[in-house]
C-alpha cells in the first residue's frame, strides 16, 4: 500500500486523524481516547500490522505524546508511527499489550519513567525504580537534588 492509500484508509476509518510525511515513515497523529479501535483496524485485513516494534513517550513540555511504531510483518514495506498527545496533568491511555504483547513491557517502561497510566493493562507496576520512588525520571520537570540532575 502506498502511503495515499494508507491515509484514505485510515481516513476512513477515522476521519479525525492527521497526517505527517516529513520523516522516513508516515506518522498518524490521533486523538487518545481512538487509540484502541484504530490500532485494532490496523492490526487486521489489509494493513495486517501485526508488529509493534517500538513503544515510547516523549515529553514536550506542554503534554506528552505516546508513540507506537508499527510494521506488518507480510508486507515488510509498510511502516507507520501513530502518535496520540495526552494531558501532562493526567495522562491516561488505552493498554494495547492485549492486541501487541510487546506493549506490556513497554507500557510499563513508560508508566515508571513519565508517569503515562495505562487502563485496563494487565500488571502495570515499576519494572526498575524502587516502589517508593518519587517523580518520572524521563520527564524534562525531573529534578534529582542527590544526583543534580536537572534537564
Amino acid at each position: 500500500m502506498t502511503n495515499e492509500e494508507i491515509k484514505a484508509y485510515i481516513s476512513s476509518h477515522l476521519p479525525e486523524a492527521s497526517f505527517d510525511e516529513t520523516g522516513e515513515w508516515l506518522n498518524i497523529i490521533i486523538p487518545p481516547t481512538s487509540l484502541r479501535s484504530i490500532a485494532t483496524v490496523l492490526l487486521g485485513q489489509p494493513m495486517q500490522m501485526n508488529f509493534l516494534f517500538c513503544l515510547t513517550c516523549v515529553d514536550n513540555k506542554t503534554h506528552l505524546t505516546m508513540v507506537y511504531h508499527l510494521t506488518s510483518m507480510k508486507n515488510r514495506s509498510i511502516n507507520i508511527v501513530l502518535k496520540a498527545n495526552l494531558d501532562r496533568q493526567n495522562p491516561v491511555i488505552d493498554t494495547l499489550s492485549d492486541l501487541w504483547r510487546t506493549a506490556e513491557f513497554h507500557e510499563r517502561e513508560v508508566f515508571e519513567m513519565f508517569g503515562v497510566n495505562f487502563t485496563h493493562h494487565p500488571d502495570l507496576r515499576k519494572l526498575i525504580l524502587e516502589d517508593d520512588f518519587k517523580g518520572f525520571p524521563l520527564r524534562k520537570d525531573f529534578e534529582d537534588p542527590i544526583n543534580m540532575i536537572k534537564l
